[in-house]
């Protein structure tokens, strides 16, 4: 073999004390590492999150010497892109460079200015790329790469997407660590956490995303592996609480059905997490299943409490429908966490702060709220840059003229404190508890472990000097 030793390695650094990143595997860069069994020697899997010796970058760089002969990197996200970079230009000169992950190719030529030391991006998914990298196969003859030749940089032709099904599950035996939950150093290591990809691409367009579209623009068409293949999957994963990383795992409403009906025959016994679209709520036999099978929260899609909005993104439902959906949703024991989108074009301040009232209004458990960001291939980019007043940051960042960064920010503060009272937070811990999301004890240690959204809502109080009041809402009202 070409190879003896490869590394595949995981830049990030978050503090997995108390960081959700932390709380999940590298499962993308798994899938990748796996394809290339067979095709090296020896395979390591590095996750810095977990591996603190080797946030050394000294120590990190002597056991590369020692061990490595071609490093691969997954690039993925804009959040600490600057250390990254710098970091992977302090590895060693002599042994090859192969970056990929949705950063990495969205952004292919700055990659390869701020990294010189990077011989080859992978662009897309990269399962079958990687293979004939580590085979040796002439870089002008792998589909899918960007190459240095010399001082140019030279950009081959797309690789076709690979059918979902040729792609098997991650070998998770790479593993150097367990994934379980760590709050503040306190960890409760019986609540251990995995990811599983039942279906890759989505049917819909919403206007603000991207992730239908592979990070080179291509649509991927919604497909989705064999029902026996996934819950087979699942039942070989020790982890006792698992993701479907699908974009929408409730596309296929029938083979969702499906599998929740042999979850529940093979008597597997797990809590799941799932993204979904408010349509679900149609579906009462799907939901009654999903309760049965162990689903415990659903991540919601709900964006914009306005009609405009959510015309204009493209969501397919208006406001009123957002409202008969949860008043569904919440007739079941399931934890519902919806997605926000503020800072919208032509958006004002008012009705960004509505976002706060509106999710208590239909009684969303919990929420996370964003700035728009408008990504390469967005549809939205032409209508933001014809906007007079509004701006695009080559990071995708939209901000106006009446509304810059720091506004917006401001902003959100004011949304986060507005929905996440005291109150809103004893409800969260109740319907943690109504879910059988976590144990009673799983509870008391979320509790004094002080969670900083828990503890900054109740500093906030303080400073205020409201938390007597707040505290004798609560008490009064779960009298």
């Amino acid at each position: 073999m070409k190879y003896k030793h490869a590394l595949f390695l995981n830049p990030y650094i978050e503090n997995t004390a108390t960081s959700v990143m932390g709380l999940f595997p590298p499962t993308g860069l798994e899938y990748v590492a796996t394809s290339a069994e067979g095709f090296v020697d020896k395979i390591t899997l590095l996750d810095l999150r977990y591996e603190t010796d080797l946030r050394d970058t000294g120590k990190l760089i002597d056991f590369i010497l020692k061990e490595i002969d071609i490093i691969c990197v997954s690039v993925g996200w804009d959040r600490q892109y600057e250390e990254i970079c710098k970091l992977l230009n302090l590895l060693p000169d002599n042994i090859p460079l192969v970056v990929g992950g949705y950063k990495a190719t969205v952004e292919v030529d700055e990659l390869f200015r701020a990294v010189p030391k990077i011989d080859i991006i992978i662009r897309g998914e990269g399962e079958e790329t990687i293979k004939e990298v580590l085979k040796g196969v002439p870089y002008e003859n792998i589909l899918g790469i960007s190459y240095r030749n010399g001082r140019e940089i030279i950009h081959n032709a797309n690789r076709p997407l690979p059918d979902v099904d040729v792609i098997g599950s991650p070998d998770r035996s790479l593993r150097r660590n367990k994934y379980f939950m760590r709050v503040n150093g306190i960890g409760v290591a019986d609540l251990t956490f995995d990811s599983v990809l039942s279906a890759r691409g989505c049917p819909f367009n919403c206007k603000f995303c991207t992730f239908n579209l592979n990070p080179l623009g291509q649509k991927r068409d919604y497909a989705a592996r064999g029902v026996e293949s996934v819950v087979t999957e699942i039942g070989q994963i020790r982890a006792n609480t698992i993701l479907f990383s699908d974009d929408n795992f409730f596309t296929d409403v029938k083979r969702s059905e499906e599998i929740c009906d042999l979850i529940i025959a093979r008597k597997i016994k797990k809590r799941f997490l799932a993204q979904a679209r408010i349509d679900i709520a149609k579906h009462p036999r799907l939901l009654e299943k999903m309760v049965k099978a162990g689903f415990k929260m659903l991540f919601i899609g709900i964006e914009s409490p306005h009609d405009r909005i959510l015309a204009e993104l493209n969501k397919g439902f208006d406001s009123a429908e957002i409202r008969k959906c949860f008043a569904v949703l919440n007739r079941y024991p399931i934890y519902c966490h919806g997605y926000f989108i503020y800072g919208n074009i032509g958006e004002v301040e008012s009705e960004m702060l509505y976002i706060a009232k509106f999710a208590k209004e239909i009684g969303v458990d919990s929420i996370t709220f964003q700035k728009l960001r408008i990504e390469k291939f967005s549809p939205l980019r032409k209508i933001a840059e014809n906007t007079p007043g509004y701006h695009v940051t080559s990071r995708g960042e939209l901000y106006s003229d009446t509304y810059s960064h720091a506004a917006l920010k401001k902003i959100g503060r004011q949304i986060k404190f507005s929905f996440y009272t005291p109150l809103q937070i004893v409800k969260i811990l109740r319907k943690f508890a109504v879910v059988r999301f976590f144990t009673i004890k799983e509870i008391f240690v979320f509790m004094m472990a002080g969670p900083s959204l828990l503890w900054s809502v109740l500093a906030r109080e303080v400073k205020k000097k409201r938390l007597g009041d707040s505290l004798k809402r609560i008490f009064v009202k779960n009298a």
